[in-house]
């Protein structure tokens, strides 16, 4: 996937008003089965596996021995004894890496642990976005009028000219929408008729550049830089993501010595108040003079017109109205905490 196709403004505005695509086959897609899947991956996941009925998917962690984040994913229960993981492309092998690392037979009983499989789809299958409130046109143009949207973070399996396709009610822009999963050599032949048949609505085909001034309108966190092994799902503000109450699952103990001793940092969203450089991530966020943390995400927001971001900042200034300071090359700019998300839709 390109940074732009044509301009990073006009496809985030695409997005925003009418409908945009993008190409995310280059996600990892990991498929765990087996009678003993589900026990298991919920000792490697943070949120609860199960609670998810066939069909359903929720956002979830998988997380290292000091609660740090490996990744930020998708996964989905497409059948009884069968899930998809979608994962970030940058960390596809070292998720896998780390699931081999972790046998189910440490996890769960001796008779369902050599029934557990993990396989990596990953360069056989693509998949792509599409997002924005005219999702549902283009839905009903590809698949038939009859044919039903999926609910929210549900999945179904649906033919689409001579083979079948996975559509997902998922995305990362703050947009309704759908993301579809197709083996890898369906995958021209699903964007080229998505193109077809989105014409008439507005459709461009997205890059990065619009991905990631649309998820940061909504403060999604971005692997990477918002989130990393050094930084835990609570710090970040993403606790509802994490189940405690489950018995056991890697970087519990982390998290629960975390919630007890206090937060030192969290991820907060900032807006800037004056019209300037655009915040980036590793410049400094000063309060009353004071280093306070670091910028994480930054961009022009054109939906809103103004530079916006998250940082790091130190708990105890990490306050909702706050005035702080962003450092761009070597000047201090005026910024204001602010709750997420930075983008409501009117």
């Amino acid at each position: 996937m390109p940074v732009q196709y044509t301009s990073i403004v006009e496809e985030h505005q695409a997005v925003r008003n009418n409908v945009g695509i993008f190409d995310i086959s280059h996600m990892g897609q990991l498929i765990i089965e087996g009678s003993g899947a589900r026990e298991w991956l919920n000792t490697m996941l943070t949120n609860n596996v199960d609670k998810l009925d066939v069909g359903t998917g929720q956002y979830t962690f998988l997380l290292n021995e000091r609660a740090g984040v490996i990744d930020d994913l998708i996964v989905y229960r497409i059948e009884q004894q069968k899930f998809l993981l979608v994962v970030n492309a940058s960390r596809t092998d070292e998720d896998f890496a780390w699931l081999q690392k972790h046998p189910p037979v440490e996890a769960v009983a001796a008779a369902t642990a050599s029934e557990v499989r993990i396989s990596n789809r990953s360069a056989n299958f693509g998949g792509v976005a599409i997002q924005g409130p005219r999702v549902a046109e283009l839905f009903h143009a590809l698949f038939g009028d009859d044919v039903d949207l999926p609910p929210r973070n549900h999945i179904v399996d649906l033919p689409f000219d001579g083979t079948n396709v996975s559509v997902a009610r998922t995305g990362y822009t703050g947009e309704d929408g759908v993301e579809v999963f197709f083996r890898a050599n369906d995958a021209v032949k699903f964007w080229d008729a998505a193109l077809e048949k989105g014409k008439s609505l507005g459709l461009k085909p997205c890059g990065l550049g619009a991905r990631d001034t649309l998820r940061l309108e909504m403060c999604y966190p971005l692997n990477g830089s918002d989130l990393s092994p050094q930084r835990n799902p609570i710090e970040a503000g993403l606790g509802f993501f994490v189940d405690l109450a489950k018995s056991k699952f890697i970087g519990r103990e982390a998290l629960l010595q975390t919630k007890e001793s206090g937060l030192q940092q969290k991820l907060v969203s900032f807006r800037m108040k004056e019209k300037g450089p655009p915040p980036r991530s590793h410049y400094a966020v000063f309060q009353n003079g004071e280093r306070i943390g670091e910028v994480t995400s930054g961009t022009l927001s054109p939906s809103l017109n103004w530079g916006v971001g998250m940082a790091y900042v130190s708990a105890s200034h990490a306050k909702i109205g706050a005035q702080i300071d962003i450092e761009i090359r070597e000047r201090k700019f005026p910024a204001t905490i602010e709750k997420k998300p930075l983008y409501k839709k009117s």
